[in-house]
């Protein structure tokens, strides 16, 4: 025990370490100096969400050049966190900040990424910086939020590390038109914009009925069982600190598991800057927490269902044609004090918007029956926002972006 409080304390001091201003100023050096060499031309260095993951956009490239550019050397930068995920998987990586990750990541032709990365990392000029972004948005980015609410941040310094992050940018991917325009004005962006749908949708343009079913055996979900997804975003305003966000669920499980629990699965699909960790061990596999899945994709080809609140998740399970409900207890709040919307999500959501658990359950049974193929909302909300996404989008955003060199 004292062994491993020892450790703890370490890891800790370590961390507080990292986030100094000399030892950033230190980094900022070496990756300065160590960038001045010659690129690795055939080398493409992936991150996901902080380097956290092994998902989203940084993914469905990596997948399609291991397929279509065997000749490319594709290595992934990864926290410590992430290495049991990646060895699993047999995915090639570097561990962030140590050693060799500072001899290879500066010298690499690519980087993809899907965030925003460290503020001290400069790049440098013989690298190709791929930002994919994660989201068609709904609520309010970067430069356009008035007033940031997040921990430790004031809004002046976020909108200036924004324009310092896009300056860095030699692409940046839009899902669709819609979504080009607000990029360019709440990122400051001048640069290229690969307008091409999004590469993680290549999946759900064209369903795997045999992936679907190895989802559901990997998780356990018996054959004849209907599967709801639970996907909500986080609350600027709701934190334990900086990066850390709170999250309760607003619905009463117990309630239903009474109403569902014998024919549905309910998947808890909590953002990951949620910081809780739901245990739903007692409730016998009717409710499973999916928030450490390594890929979004997978959970959405397995549900018949979708809710969710004002994550960028509705825009990509919309091209299943399966049905949504929009749980948002908080409408008011978010859109009028926190955020802020891009559009009328009233006049234009796919589904239908609730704020009570009593309306949640009634949209449940109304919804949660229906085939969506002729739904014309739902027609028309894929014209504007889904109509690139054909499964060519990483080729088209690949193709582009090695042109550069």
């Amino acid at each position: 025990m004292k062994v491993k409080k020892h450790y703890i304390r370490k890891m800790i001091k370590i961390n507080n370490l990292k986030k100094s201003k000399l030892f950033k100023k230190v980094f900022h050096i070496i990756f300065l100096m160590i960038g001045l060499l010659p690129r690795k031309k055939k080398l493409v260095i992936f991150e996901s969400f902080h380097a956290r993951q092994y998902s989203d956009n940084p993914r469905a490239i990596f997948e399609y050049m291991k397929m279509h550019y065997p000749d490319y050397h594709l290595l992934w930068s990864i926290d410590r966190r992430a290495i049991k995920l990646f060895e699993k998987n047999q995915i090639p990586y570097i561990q962030r900040f140590t050693f060799r990750w500072f001899l290879t990541f500066p010298r690499a032709a690519y980087w993809v990424n899907n965030v925003r990365l460290p503020g001290w990392m400069p790049k440098p000029a013989g690298t190709v910086y791929v930002q994919t972004w994660h989201g068609t948005p709904l609520k309010k980015l970067g430069l356009d939020i008035e007033e940031v609410h997040m921990p430790g941040t004031e809004t002046d310094n976020y909108q200036k590390n924004f324009l310092r992050e896009s300056a860095k940018w030699d692409y940046l991917v839009s899902p669709n038109p819609y979504s080009t325009k607000i990029f360019k004005q709440a990122f400051g962006y001048q640069g290229e914009i690969i307008e091409s749908g999004y590469p993680r949708n290549d999946v759900l343009a064209n369903p795997s009925a045999s992936q679907i079913q190895k989802v559901k055996k990997e998780l356990g979900i018996p054959a004849d069982k209907k599967i709801m997804l639970y996907a909500p975003t986080w609350r600027d305003n709701e934190f334990y600190e900086k990066g850390k966000y709170k999250f309760s669920f607003q619905f009463d499980l117990e309630e239903w598991i009474k109403r569902y629990g014998d024919k549905w699965v309910l998947l808890s699909r909590m953002h990951y800057l949620v910081a809780e960790n739901f245990n739903f061990s007692r409730y016998e596999g009717m409710v499973l927490n999916v928030s450490e899945y390594p890929d979004i994709r997978d959970l959405y080809l397995i549900s018949d269902l979708l809710i969710t609140d004002y994550s960028s998740v509705f825009f990509d399970f919309a091209i299943l044609n399966r049905p949504i409900i929009f749980f948002m207890y908080d409408l008011g709040i978010y859109r009028n004090q926190l955020r802020g919307f891009y559009f009328d999500i009233e006049s234009k959501a796919p589904g239908f918007i609730v704020q009570t658990e009593t309306e949640l359950f009634q949209a449940i049974d109304e919804r949660g029956h229906l085939n969506m193929t002729s739904d014309l909302k739902l027609d028309s909300f894929k014209k504007e926002f889904c109509s690139l996404e054909d499964g060519q989008a990483a080729e088209r955003v690949v193709k582009t972006f090695l042109k550069k060199k």
